[in-house]
């Protein structure tokens, strides 16, 4: 069983780079970058969960599977391309985005997320 609440050590994490071509990043501003670890799930399942950090920056992307998120540290607003609509995020706060939504993440402060994710296809 994994737990993390808002201000939790969530361990190390390894550097991942904007380079998903499914993903079609592009950075907006600054030079964020990203770091990650999958506790459980990934390559060749249909659901996976772990922890994913972003530093200061903002950039745009399409969505790889459903996925809950719950920040535990950091802020951010998330705007979704097709509509518009914003959702700024704190510690706590909880979100669910749609697999192959193009949003903007716009990292305020350095932020540390919990995921639980789905792709009906498989990552």
């Amino acid at each position: 069983m994994f737990k993390y609440a808002p201000g939790d050590d969530v361990g190390p994490l390894e550097h991942w780079p904007f380079d998903n071509p499914a993903s079609n990043y592009k950075i907006t501003k600054g030079a964020p970058k990203t770091f990650g670890r999958i506790d459980q799930g990934g390559d060749g399942h249909t659901s996976r969960y772990g922890i994913w950090r972003c530093t200061k920056g903002a950039f745009q992307c399409t969505e790889q599977g459903d996925e809950l998120m719950t920040v535990l540290s950091g802020k951010c607003r998330i705007t979704w391309l097709d509509s518009g609509e914003t959702c700024d995020l704190i510690p706590g706060d909880t979100l669910f985005v749609q697999d192959g939504k193009r949003v903007e993440w716009d990292v305020t402060e350095d932020l540390t997320k919990v995921f639980f994710g789905c792709k009906a296809d498989g990552y």
